[in-house]
């Protein structure tokens, strides 16, 4: 008897200390699409990889031509000549999947790039995020747009737009 008791009363003090706990909701994806400058970025973003796609969709255009080419004239060709051709196929069509790796690839030049022209916006965002929970004294701050799975909150908890605020985006 005296166990359960105390189990009860663990139970109801870890309880208490939960229901203390003060936490709001933000929606990071909202607030990035207020913010002007991160609508830009997303602009010259979209337009750098507009242009490399071009560039990495010529060389593989280049290499189906190539291919083709050999395939016309393969029976014409010596043993050495095809293999030769069939290197420089190779070799090109190489080319075009480093090109195509180096531009997309993980932690290739766009995501370089997005570094560049979103991360400093994001920190922006968090260090406002991090004033305003020092100065409302929030244990939690949950992005519901971040992929954590919010089923419900109560929208007086969602303190983005005083994020904005805080980032000069919204008087």
């Amino acid at each position: 008897m005296r166990k359960i008791f105390i189990t009860a009363a663990i139970v109801l003090a870890m309880g208490g200390a939960a229901s203390a706990q003060r936490y709001c909701v933000i929606d990071t994806k909202y607030i990035l699409e207020s913010i002007p400058e991160y609508k830009e970025s997303q602009k010259k973003l979209d337009a750098v990889a507009e242009q490399w796609q071009k560039e990495i969709d010529a060389k593989f255009q280049e290499v189906d031509k190539m291919y083709k080419s050999y395939q016309a004239e393969q029976v014409m060709l010596t043993e050495e000549l095809k293999r030769k051709r069939e290197d420089e196929i190779v070799a090109r069509e190489k080319e075009a999947k480093d090109l195509q790796k180096k531009r997309f690839g993980y932690e290739g030049d766009l995501f370089k790039k997005r570094e560049e022209l979103v991360k400093p916006i994001q920190d922006r965002i968090y260090n406002a995020v991090q004033k305003l929970s020092a100065s409302r004294m929030f244990d939690f701050v949950l992005d519901k747009a971040a992929g954590a799975t919010v089923i419900f909150s109560d929208p007086k908890l969602d303190k983005s737009e005083e994020i904005l605020k805080s980032l000069g985006v919204k008087k």
